[in-house]
């Protein structure tokens, strides 16, 4: 088997969602479809999904996340506790207004609806693992696909970001009190899912990108929070989830948003590089870098020896295609400042981080996983 660390082609997470799923799921959440019947629709999904990369070639592939209606029912969907309840695929769809591809979208444009972490949420009682979501999918993943599969957990970063604390004090004492127990709960996945024979556990964590944009940090400081007291907490968490996994590989994705073709943080990784690199337990580091908005290759000089970085260059937001030769110019750019043996490639997001996806058609789809492929094998053999 392949060493998953040092893989070259890799993928975040999510794939567009095939013809007549959100439509079947606004079925079941209406009561006109069995919950046997959205399973199989949704078992032949995961089966579209593999095919499709494997037809491609990627080193690694996931189940698309069709399951999911957004990238974070993988805790939201899975713990009890949050005062929230899991919202339909109609809200979901209408979640953004006013607003259009290319552009950055504020939380405060969105309805006060979603999965327990879309919106910053109380608990009313101390968090619990009700379902374990990963795992569910990965055992369907592993029975179909020729290819590992890696599985996508949100981490505890993004997750105490959107936690009311002031507003659940009578159950946690505090943001450390509740991370204690979130980082029990994502471990307690982890360790499932590698003892069902995951060899990839791959984190979320767009929160991070919040620690180098000026309105995301105006929020916090606003509620009296010292932003770099948070971004000390996250990473010793983030840690704690994915530490001492012997050859299981662990990947770290951080983005600055994507949601139908929009963005919603901008800053370049200069300001938290240095520790982000060299105190995350992660073996692969999946940076977006599709986009001006992300700064230059210079902060991939702090990367360790040993670590790898996956650089997102392909975007999903957009149709238009990058070349082999746009993307090999990139690539050599970036080994300028970290050698060309730890570095892979992939695209910048999930192509549907939630049930919507973005404004891109299921051929684009294809045809950009195809050039991640072409340009690893021109670039590494």
């Amino acid at each position: 088997m392949a060493n998953l660390k040092t893989i070259r082609t890799d993928v975040v997470g999510s794939l567009l969602r095939p013809p007549g799923l959100r439509e079947e799921r606004i079925r079941f959440d209406e009561g006109q479809m069995s919950a046997e019947a959205l399973r199989e629709r949704e078992n032949e999904a995961v089966r579209g999904a593999v095919r499709l990369q494997e037809s491609v070639g990627l080193d690694v592939i996931t189940d698309g996340e069709v399951r999911r209606l957004n990238f974070q029912d993988s805790f939201g969907a899975a713990v009890e506790g949050f005062d929230a309840n899991r919202s339909t695929i109609k809200s979901n769809e209408r979640r953004v207004e006013g607003a259009a591809p290319g552009q950055r979208w504020e939380i405060k444009e969105m309805h006060n609806s979603g999965t327990a972490i879309s919106h910053r949420r109380p608990v009313k009682a101390r968090l619990k693992l009700a379902r374990n979501v990963p795992l569910e999918e990965y055992a369907y993943v592993a029975s179909v696909a020729k290819t590992p599969a890696k599985v996508s957990l949100i981490g505890p970063d993004r997750i105490s970001q959107r936690f009311d604390y002031e507003g659940s004090k009578g159950v946690y004492q505090g943001l450390d009190d509740f991370v204690d127990d979130v980082v029990r709960i994502e471990r307690e996945i982890v360790d499932s899912l590698v003892k069902a024979g995951c060899r990839y556990i791959h984190i979320d964590a767009p929160g991070f990108t919040a620690y180098v944009d000026k309105p995301t940090m105006e929020q916090m400081k606003a509620r009296g929070e010292d932003p770099m007291a948070n971004f000390s907490r996250s990473l010793k968490a983030e840690s704690r989830v994915v530490e001492n996994l012997g050859d299981v590989a662990s990947g770290i994705h951080l983005c600055r948003g994507n949601q139908r073709s929009m963005w919603h943080r901008e800053g370049t990784y200069d300001a938290i590089a240095e520790r982000l690199f060299n105190e995350l337990a992660h073996d692969r580091f999946m940076l977006e870098y599709d986009t001006p908005r992300a700064g230059g290759f210079e902060p991939l000089r702090f990367v360790p020896k040993g670590k790898v970085v996956v650089l997102g260059l392909v975007s999903t937001k957009t149709s238009e295609m990058e070349t082999v030769d746009g993307l090999k110019r990139r690539i050599d750019e970036a080994a300028r400042f970290i050698p060309l043996d730890q570095l892979a490639i992939s695209p910048q997001c999930g192509f549907a981080s939630d049930v919507v996806g973005n404004l891109i058609s299921a051929d684009d789809q294809k045809r950009k996983l195809e050039l991640v492929v072409e340009t690893a094998r021109q670039v590494w053999g």
